[in-house]
């Protein structure tokens, strides 16, 4: 039995970008038809067992996005041996991943997520500290980023 492919997407506290994204991924995934494996993690353990935060609950699921059963959880050290794909949020969480993983082949597993999008955007912004549109704006990155993660990891299973 080969191993599904895995995803690992990760920022500051596990509490609104990474969940998001973890939401959104799962749900476009399902509707692809692809079997992955997908989590979210903070580097910091601010929140753990903590649902994600409301405002992005929200957000997200009048989006039709679904949530249930999320819990924030801190990076660990086998993360990096279990997932193929680990995606930073931003350079701070790139930088840490970097830093923490002591594995150089896992390594070239961290990426940034808008690595998978075209254009020159890097980061998607913590919208902790902000107001409403800060969390659209968030998921209007994390679907684009996703789709185009989507479109990648269809072509990959392709070459297999």
């Amino acid at each position: 039995m080969t191993k599904k492919p895995s995803v690992l997407f990760v920022c500051l506290g596990n509490i609104c970008r990474s969940p998001t994204a973890e939401a959104v991924f799962r749900h476009k995934a399902k509707q692809a038809g692809l079997d992955l494996e997908i989590d979210s993690v903070g580097t910091h353990g601010y929140h753990i067992g903590s649902p994600p935060d409301k405002r992005s609950r929200a957000a997200g699921e009048v989006r039709g996005y679904s949530f249930d059963g999320l819990k924030c959880r801190r990076l660990d050290d086998e993360d990096f041996a279990k997932f193929d794909y680990i995606l930073a949020m931003d350079s701070s969480n790139y930088d840490n991943l970097l830093k923490l993983c002591e594995d150089q082949d896992a390594k070239q597993k961290i990426h940034y997520f808008l690595d998978f999008v075209e254009g020159d955007e890097k980061e998607v912004p913590d919208p902790y500290y902000g107001g409403k549109q800060g969390f659209e704006l968030v998921l209007d990155l994390i679907e684009k980023a996703s789709d185009g993660l989507l479109k990648h990891l269809q072509s990959q299973t392709r070459k297999t």
